[in-house]
Order: C-alpha cells, then structure tokens, then sequence
C-alpha cells in the first residue's frame, strides 16, 4: 500500500468515526433539550395545579361565608327584585 493510500484511508476513517460520534452527540444533546420541556412542563402544571386548588379554597370559603351572611341577614336577589 503506497504512502498516499494510507494517508487517504486513515483520514477517512477518521472522518467516519467523528461523523459518528458527532450524530451521537447531536442525539444526546436533543433528548437532553426535550427532557428538559418534560420537566418545565411538569412544573408548570404542578402550579397551575397548586392555584387550581387555592381558587377552589377561596370558592368553598366565600360559599361558607355567604351561608352564615344568609342565615344572619335577610338577602334579596338582584335579579327578581328590579327597580319600577
């Protein structure tokens, strides 16, 4: 094998295994990003979650309150009681 062919040979497998490697490493890298939008939205649900449940808490306490209002005070509707 002349001097010429074995420069060309190594430089191609050489190329090879860096093609390689870098598809590789483009593949990590973009199950890497996408792992990383799993989590954000996993958190961004687990908050949207946690206000979810502090507007169902503050439904259930206004609830509570106007039953002890309406059970202290007498309450008319607004909308059978229109002004004539």
């Amino acid at each position: 094998m002349s001097r010429a062919s074995k420069i060309t040979l190594g430089l191609a497998t050489g190329f090879c295994v860096f093609t390689v490697w870098g598809v590789h490493y483009m593949q990590w890298a973009e199950r890497e990003s996408m792992y990383q939008g799993v989590l954000k939205d996993e958190a961004r649900m687990a908050e949207k979650r946690k206000l979810q449940q502090q507007r169902e808490a503050e439904l259930q306490e206004s609830i509570r309150k106007r039953a002890i209002y309406e059970a202290v005070q007498k309450v008319e509707s607004s909308s059978s009681a229109a002004p004539q």
